[in-house]
């Protein structure tokens, strides 16, 4: 896991998304240790359209690998605003850079209080040694 990427400018949740607060707004994928638990992702299910309301802990999309296929749970309530298109044609984005390109949604946030609720870098970094 040393090798692993968690900037400590984000926010994590306990299903292993990130969120990025810009404003009113967050940024949300899933962190370099889920996709390198999952391994190679070769798809993935979001809200393309955008404009769908979900509540935190809310599932929000799928993801496969040649693995598995996992949920993914909106660490926060709100409104999307945009799922990252790119991912549809390269779902590998989300291995190769999870916190840049590899970005799944945008959400304009309804309680940015939950964001306090999540975990910072350390945290999610002890956390993931006990689990």
């Amino acid at each position: 896991m040393a090798s692993l990427n968690h900037p400590a400018d984000l926010k994590y949740s306990k299903t292993d998304e990130w969120i990025r607060v810009e404003g009113d707004e967050a940024v949300i994928g899933i962190t370099d240790y889920a996709q390198d638990q999952l391994g190679d992702i070769v798809y993935i299910e979001l809200p393309w359209g955008g404009g769908q309301h979900f509540a935190a802990e809310e599932k929000f999309g799928d993801i496969e690998s040649v693995k598995a296929t996992s949920e993914l749970v909106l660490p926060v309530s709100g409104d999307i605003i945009s799922a990252n298109e790119d991912l549809k044609d390269h779902p590998e984005n989300i291995n190769d850079y999870p916190y840049e390109s590899g970005w799944m949604l945008r959400v304009k946030l309804s309680d940015p209080s939950q964001v306090d609720a999540l975990m910072d870098v350390n945290q999610y970094l002890q956390y993931l040694q006990v689990r």
